[in-house]
């Protein structure tokens, strides 16, 4: 292994090589990067600190340092800790976009499970063992369509910032996403928005753009990433025929 990785990254990578086995009593790594994950899922990514950590573990946070040098190096942790792949993401998928809308729903259900990944900064492209194998598995899903590698590579990385982004928003937006919240904007508009100074907007209120369907089920009346991901996957299968000459 790589011994110029960046602090953390060295820890990951190097624990695929040879796990380390987990003590009976004591502090770990891994139970370590436990407790942090339960405290970002329970008071988001803002109620992180190594103090608390220790705390919830009854320890030092000296004793944390031992295992962990920083609280960077910690979200790294955690970041790959809760970003395994499932299971059914190695089922083969002889439809490409089939194949992609499942990755994107396993993305999904990953993102707000634990909803302060969005909020961790960007420090650069995917690197853990983790976020590579959610690319790999990606790219797999369009091994048969023709496209060229870089193709495919920009298209993995034009969903995966788009699912991101998404599901930045939906947390963002959490109550105000809600059928009474957009209800209200919708009735807010209609008051607002004359047909004289905004014709086009007053058309789409007409038809209730701004609206959930009336028989969309509660479980529907929720901020989605479906339109959004069926259009770019339209133009992917544009780009396919494209490329097929």
């Amino acid at each position: 292994m790589n011994d110029k990785l960046p602090a953390g990254l060295d820890l990951l990578w190097g624990r695929l090589d040879e796990p380390a086995p987990e003590p009976r009593q004591g502090l770990s790594l891994s139970r370590i990067v436990r407790a942090a994950v339960e405290v970002a899922d329970t008071g988001g990514l803002e109620a992180v600190s190594m103090a608390r950590i220790a705390e919830r573990l009854g320890f030092t946070t000296m004793a944390l340092y031992r295992h962990v040098k920083s609280k960077n190096e910690m979200l790294l942790l955690m970041l790959d800790s809760v970003a395994s792949v499932p299971a059914e993401l190695d089922e083969p998928c002889d439809d490409w976009r089939l194949g992609l809308q499942r990755w994107c729903r396993s993305q999904w259900l990953m993102l707000h499970a634990h909803s302060w990944i969005v909020q961790l900064p960007v420090t650069g492209p995917p690197i853990t063992p983790n976020q590579l194998t959610w690319t790999d598995r990606a790219l797999r899903m369009l091994h048969d369509t023709g496209l060229t590698e870089a193709d495919k590579a920009g298209v993995v990385l034009l969903v995966a910032n788009y699912m991101l982004t998404t599901a930045r928003l939906s947390t963002d937006l959490g109550p105000a996403a809600s059928g009474e919240s957009v209800a209200a904007y919708s009735t807010l508009l209609g008051g607002l928005v004359d047909a004289q100074r905004f014709p086009a907007l007053r058309t789409a209120i007409d038809a209730g753009a701004f609206d959930y369907p009336p028989d969309a089920t509660e479980e529907e009346r929720q901020f989605d990433y479906s339109f959004g991901l069926d259009r770019i996957l339209d133009g992917v299968e544009t780009l396919i025929r494209h490329r097929a000459g």
